[in-house]
C-alpha cells in the first residue's frame, strides 16, 4: 500500500491485482455455479456409488461396510448378472452397427442440394424428439401379435406372424429395431461432417475418371472418418446403457430375455432395496464402458484420418 501525506492525515491508495490474476478470479466466479453443480450432483454421487458398492445399504438402515462381498456375489452367485450382461453385450453388438451404419446410409441420401430435402430431414430427425414414454407405446400397438400393424404386414407378404415382444427368441431384437427408430441425432452428425468435406477434392477425382463408389470409398469415408470415431463412442456408451425401453415395453421379460444391466441396476435399488449391490453393478456397468471406449481410442490410429494443414 502507498502513503500519502496530506497534512495531518494520510491516504491508503490499494495497490491493483495483476492482470492475469484479476482474470483468474472473475474466471472461477463465472465457472463457479456450474463448478458447484458438477460436484455436488456428478462427482459426488459418482464418488458415493464407488462407497456404497462395498457396503451392505438397503437405504432404510445405515450402510455396513463388507468390503468386496458384492463383487463376489455377483461373480459367483448371481445369475441375473451374467443373464443381464449377455443381454446387453447381444444388445450393444446387434444395435451399435446398424445404428450407425443407417445414420451414415441415410446421410448420404439427404446429403443433396434437392427441393424439398429439409422436409424429408426433419422427418428422419422428429422421432428423436418425442418423448420416450410415447415411443415405446406405439411400438407395444404396432408389435401386437394379432392385431399390430407389423404383422399384418408381414400377413400380406405370406409371411409368418411373430410374437415381437412376448417371445424371448424376438424380444431383444424387436428392441433393437425400436432404438434405430431415433436414428436421427447420428444422421444429423453425419451430414455436418459430409458439409465440411471440400468440393475440390471431389472435383479433381472425378476430372481423373473416378465414379460415384470411388470417390465415396477414397473420399468420403476417409474424410468421414473422425466424425464416424465420435459416433461410435458416443453409441456405444448409449447402448450399454439401455433401460426404457425394455422398462416400459417388457420389464426385462419375457424369460429375462429383454433384462438388460440397467433395468437390473434399476431394480436391485428401487424395487429390491439392495442399494449396496446396485451400486456395485454400477461400478462393473462403468469399468466395461470404460474399456470399450478405451479400446476404440486406441484403435483410432489404424483407421481415423485427420485432415493435415
Amino acid at each position: 500500500m502507498n502513503w500519502i501525506d496530506g497534512g495531518d492525515t494520510a491516504r491508503v491508495t490499494p495497490r491493483r491485482l495483476p492482470l492475469k490474476t484479476r482474470e483468474a478470479v472473475w474466471g472461477f466466479a463465472f465457472i463457479l455455479p456450474w463448478l458447484l453443480g458438477f460436484v455436488l450432483f456428478s462427482l459426488g454421487p459418482i464418488v458415493g456409488v464407488f462407497y456404497f458398492s462395498l457396503t451392505e445399504y438397503s437405504v432404510f438402515d445405515v450402510p455396513r461396510w463388507v468390503g468386496l462381498a458384492n463383487y463376489a456375489r455377483m461373480l459367483r452367485e448371481d445369475e441375473l448378472f451374467w443373464q443381464s450382461s449377455y443381454n446387453t453385450l447381444y444388445y450393444v453388438a446387434l444395435r451399435v452397427p446398424l445404428h450407425v451404419g443407417l445414420g451414415f446410409l441415410l446421410a448420404l441420401l439427404l446429403h443433396r442440394n434437392l427441393r424439398g430435402i429439409g422436409w424429408f430431414r426433419t422427418a428422419f430427425y422428429l422421432p428423436a424428439v418425442m418423448p420416450i414414454v410415447a415411443t415405446a407405446v406405439i411400438w407395444m400397438w404396432l408389435f401386437q401379435p394379432n392385431v399390430g400393424v407389423v404383422n399384418y404386414l408381414l400377413e400380406l407378404l405370406g409371411l409368418p406372424k411373430i410374437l415381437w415382444l412376448t417371445s424371448d427368441l424376438w424380444a431383444k431384437p424387436a428392441i433393437v429395431l425400436i432404438s434405430l427408430w431415433h436414428v436421427g441425432p447420428i444422421m444429423v452428425i453425419f451430414l455436418a461432417g459430409l458439409n465440411d468435406i471440400p468440393d475440390h477434392l471431389y472435383e479433381a477425382a472425378s476430372i481423373d475418371g473416378a465414379g460415384r463408389f470411388r470417390r465415396l470409398l477414397y473420399i468420403t469415408i476417409p474424410m468421414m472418418t473422425p466424425v464416424l470415431f465420435f459416433n461410435l463412442i458416443m453409441d456405444v456408451i448409449n447402448s450399454f446403457q439401455v433401460f426404457a425401453f425394455a422398462f416400459i415395453m417388457t420389464q426385462g421379460g419375457p424369460l429375462n430375455s429383454t433384462l438388460f444391466t440397467a433395468l437390473y441396476i434399476y431394480q436391485n435399488a428401487f424395487q429390491y432395496f439392495e442399494m449396496g449391490y446396485a451400486s456395485a453393478l454400477s461400478v462393473v456397468l462403468f469399468l466395461v464402458i470404460l474399456g470399450f471406449t478405451v479400446i476404440i481410442v486406441k484403435s483410432q490410429a489404424r483407421w481415423v484420418h485427420y485432415e493435415r494443414l
